[in-house]
């Protein structure tokens, strides 16, 4: 028999001053100017990267302290000729304690289940720095 994979929904409505509302009766988020919908991208792959860390982490027993910035450029594709992301980066500074054995193997899972990256068409290049040194 099958397993049945877990199902996530999520709902944002828009009013008509284009106020972000996450769920019903859920947290507001203005329509700031500055905050245009690629930087809501980048936000959410930003924060989605650390968050797929922090799963694995707390799985393997680590306690886990992170920030991150994202960029991205945005033009027409050659493939289609499309305005999407063409490039997409998020580098991190976290600090892991303990020190993971292996931390290559955890950043790595960190970075398939981010489902933000895995839903771009273009896959982002990660820069990690952990506990204060550069992992490549």
């Amino acid at each position: 028999m099958a397993t049945r994979a877990k199902t996530f929904s999520y709902a944002v409505s828009l009013d008509r001053d284009w106020t972000a509302t996450s769920g019903e009766g859920g947290t507001r988020l203005p329509a700031e100017e500055g905050w245009s919908p690629e930087h809501l991208v980048l936000a959410g792959l930003a924060r989605c990267s650390l968050q797929s860390l922090g799963f694995h982490a707390k799985r393997g027993g680590l306690e886990l302290t992170s920030s991150a910035d994202a960029s991205g450029t945005v033009t027409k594709r050659e493939s289609d000729g499309r305005y999407a992301f063409v490039e997409v980066g998020v580098r991190a500074d976290v600090t892991l304690s303990p020190a993971p054995a292996d931390v290559r193997e955890l950043l790595a899972k960190a970075e398939r289940d981010c489902f933000v990256a895995a839903s771009l068409t273009v896959a982002p290049r990660y820069s990690w720095t952990v506990n204060g040194e550069e992992v490549r």
